[in-house]
């Protein structure tokens, strides 16, 4: 039988959000403050309330350890402080200035994900408080985020009713048209993903997509109008990568080129993934743009290495902004890595006998 244990009823505006740790409650509100309970005996901690931010608390989280708590508004910051003595650990603005809507620790603590109105999800060194990744939707708030339990995988839920699924360099494997009307909420089950590579991972989001998953793969592409030309042939996702510029035009009939160029450059991405990604090259042999092995790696001034080529087209069409992190680049300076291209021919050495 249900009992009542206890009412709090502290704050002077509407709860967006609560949370427990082992021996915490944390509260968020519209009145612009967190506070913290004890669940001993739901008493208000000394240094409670929390006050920092200057618009409302959207969301709050513990890190796994309880140690830590975050928290996000309206204002544009996801804030970190020490759950012990309520001191602000860390500001992290997101990039964009919009308003935050959710935040979520990693598994393993290393990472603080925040996902804000304009659609832009960013992962967050909970070390050095730096901004480790960066992503955004096409449309709609991010108003729900999850960790899987490995910390392998992301899921952000939007206003939109969309769902996307990240891997862990933020890279999306994953989007599709999940609800209607918004999503509020969204969980990975308890028990851990199965031990499946990120190869697999993929090919289940694509070899084994249904009709409907290919229709709802088009209209996120911004392809809503072959749907039904995909539907009436029953194209699956295995049909799907082996579709070819003959067959778009002599089977399906597409006669726009337009669409069949369109059609077949995400086809092709869709493809370098599976490839890259089955191959076995390390990660960081791989350029973030073309997802294929570098032999020209440069270092742009995100930090980040890229093929030339590839970076030089970026740059001379994306106005100056990061590939990975969404930001604009301080110089457009592009310096070449010979230490990372001497690693790269070592690799090819070893592997390609």
């Amino acid at each position: 039988m249900v009992k009542l244990i206890h009412t709090l009823a502290d704050h002077g505006d509407d709860v967006n959000c609560c949370a427990f740790s082992i021996s915490l409650l944390a509260t968020c509100s519209l009145d612009k403050t967190i506070r913290l309970y004890s669940l001993s005996d739901f008493t208000e901690l000394p240094h409670s309330p929390l006050k920092f931010h200057t618009y409302a608390v959207h969301c709050c989280c513990f890190s796994p350890s309880g140690h830590i708590l975050a928290s996000c508004s309206t204002d544009g910051t996801t804030v970190l402080w020490n759950t012990q003595n309520g001191q602000t650990l860390a500001v992290m603005e997101q990039p964009s200035g919009s308003p935050v809507r959710v935040c979520q620790f990693s598994p393993d603590s290393t990472c603080v994900a925040s996902g804000a109105a304009d659609g832009t999800v960013v992962l967050w060194n909970a070390q050095s408080y730096k901004l480790y990744r960066c992503g955004s939707v096409k449309d709609g708030s991010l108003v729900a985020c999850a960790f899987s339990p490995n910390g392998n995988l992301l899921v952000t839920g939007s206003s939109c009713g969309d769902l996307t699924v990240w891997d862990d360099k933020m890279r999306c494997l994953h989007s599709e048209k999940a609800h209607d009307l918004g999503i509020t909420c969204c969980d990975f089950s308890s028990q851990p993903v199965s031990a499946r590579s990120t190869e697999d991972q993929l090919k289940q989001f694509t070899e084994d997509w249904s009709e409907e998953d290919v229709s709802t793969w088009l209209c996120t592409q911004g392809l809503k109008d072959l749907v039904g030309i995909f539907k009436i042939n029953n194209i699956d996702g295995k049909e799907l990568l082996n579709l070819t510029k003959e067959s778009l035009a002599d089977d399906l009939k597409i006669e726009s080129l337009g669409l069949r160029s369109k059609l077949l450059r995400k086809i092709e991405e869709l493809r370098t993934k599976v490839k890259s990604l089955s191959s076995g090259i390390p990660d960081e042999f791989v350029c973030p743009i073309t997802r294929e092995l570098m032999t020209d790696p440069v270092i742009a001034s995100d930090g980040y290495s890229y093929e030339r080529e590839a970076m030089e087209n970026w740059i001379s069409k994306k106005k100056r902004t990061s590939p990975m992190t969404n930001l604009v680049l301080p110089s457009v300076v592009l310096t070449p890595n010979r230490t990372l291209k001497m690693a790269i021919n070592r690799w090819l050495e070893t592997h390609q006998k």
